[in-house]
């Protein structure tokens, strides 16, 4: 079983214990404060040193620290390094950061969005797939396959959720496995 699922099966039985599942997994090494931001928690992390970058270069930091809640879905080293060559460089150049700012809010969704909530959603649709609109404009979709949830970008690509629940301060985060390209 992942850690992920293990996880998850753990919130899920200590909920219907009717216990609080206070604790927030580790993500990329490092412990994950629910009393903590998006962003205070991310730069912690040794696995999202690309996001970090990405969302400083992008001039996000501030907002990604705010209220929010915001729902993150939180791509790791890896996926950037998935992405064509140079993709992650050409996209960190000051002249690109509009379409910096695009990409990484493709991964955003207004609100406090729990894995088992959104699993439920896609579970209760006929096609099996829940459809969201991301902050940056862009569509997303969930579905539950083999037991895991997978995040879908507009051209079909796929990010598997890793870790899931991640509570924040200002929202959650799922880390996934692959960067959420817009169209």
């Amino acid at each position: 079983m992942t850690f992920a699922k293990t996880t998850a099966t753990a919130a899920v039985m200590a909920l219907a214990a009717g216990g609080a599942f206070a604790a927030n997994p580790m993500v990329g090494g490092a412990p994950m404060s629910p009393d903590k931001t998006i962003v205070e928690n991310a730069v912690n992390s040794e696995a999202h040193t690309t996001l970090v970058s990405a969302v400083k270069a992008a001039g996000l930091v501030d907002t990604l620290n705010s209220s929010g809640p915001f729902t993150v879905f939180a791509p790791v080293n890896a996926a950037f390094e998935k992405l064509p060559d140079g993709t992650v460089e050409t996209l960190l150049k000051p002249e690109n950061k509009d379409m910096l700012r695009k990409v990484l809010t493709a991964h955003v969704v207004a609100g406090d969005w729990s894995s088992a909530e959104i699993a439920a959603k896609a579970r209760a649709k006929p096609d099996n797939f829940h459809h969201f609109e991301a902050v940056s404009g862009d569509a997303l979709s969930a579905q539950v396959k083999g037991g895991e949830l997978y995040i879908y970008d507009e051209s079909g690509n796929a990010g598997r959720v890793t870790i899931s629940d991640v509570d924040q301060s200002n929202g959650v985060i799922h880390v996934v496995n692959s960067v959420l390209v817009p169209e």
